[in-house]
């Protein structure tokens, strides 16, 4: 169900156990070869697929397409919320639903800046709603849902996710290739690098690259980035069919 499209009555009249999701994303630089919404852009395509196979079961808020982007705004075009302006904003979206009695809210995300905002906005609201029981609050990310996309994609160069990287690249070749720009073969690769790994290192996008990339774009194919939507849709659907089954009281879904 598209919350868009519908009359507050209709929404009133909803079981309370529907799961609400808010799909959050970006507006911000991706090199010089994608779009700066390519965030955007790939978690709407990731949802359409996964809205395909949940059918009326679950709610689906409009796109938060303004997120957390502060370490890429030394490059312009990109946008970003404050962190603690954008903790608040993913706060607020979901206790709306949370005083009208819904109690399964799923943020689903597709940029890496709105992790941390997202884990700590619901870790707020559990605190807030702590006596209140049978709530569930979940973020994830959709290349973080469960999806194992090097063992099922024959051919990936990359074991993780990027940024503007092959498999972001791949994707957007698949949606929409008008928009890839320039001679993939041209764009240098960018390592991912260790940093202070095992530490978690602070970092602007200048420290790691200078185009705007990370990861080796070159290698991108529209086929594999179909192969990409389908493996990252799988993994968030069956994330939601666990969310729809919870039985409002255990641990475990």
């Amino acid at each position: 169900m598209e919350l868009l499209e519908m009359p507050w009555p209709a929404v009133k009249a909803l079981d309370r156990r529907t799961p609400v999701v808010f799909p959050l994303a970006a507006l911000e630089q991706h090199g010089h070869h994608l779009p700066v919404f390519t965030d955007s852009l790939l978690c709407t395509e990731v949802l359409r697929r996964t809205k395909a196979a949940l059918g009326d079961r679950v709610l689906f808020a409009p796109l938060m397409w303004l997120g957390n982007s502060e370490h890429h705004l030394d490059f312009p075009g990109s946008m970003s919320a404050s962190p603690r302006v954008y903790l608040d904003l993913l706060r607020d979206m979901a206790e709306n639903f949370l005083s009208h009695g819904f109690n399964r809210i799923v943020f689903i995300n597709g940029h890496g800046g709105n992790i941390v905002p997202a884990q700590q906005a619901t870790f707020e609201l559990r605190q807030k709603y702590r006596k209140t029981p049978g709530q569930l609050l979940l973020s994830t990310t959709y290349w973080t849902s469960g999806a194992d996309p090097v063992a099922e994609i024959p051919g990936l160069k990359q074991q993780q996710m990027g940024h503007a990287c092959e498999w972001e690249t791949s994707m957007i070749w698949k949606i929409a290739p008008h928009l890839v720009v320039g001679d993939l073969k041209k764009v240098p690769d960018v390592p991912f690098g260790t940093g202070g790994e095992p530490a978690h290192r602070a970092w602007v996008m200048p420290d790691r690259s200078e185009p705007g990339h990370i990861g080796y774009p070159q290698y991108a194919s529209p086929e594999k980035g179909d192969a990409l939507f389908n493996v990252f849709s799988k993994a968030v659907v069956a994330l939601m069919e666990r969310v729809i089954a919870w039985d409002g009281r255990t641990w475990d879904l």
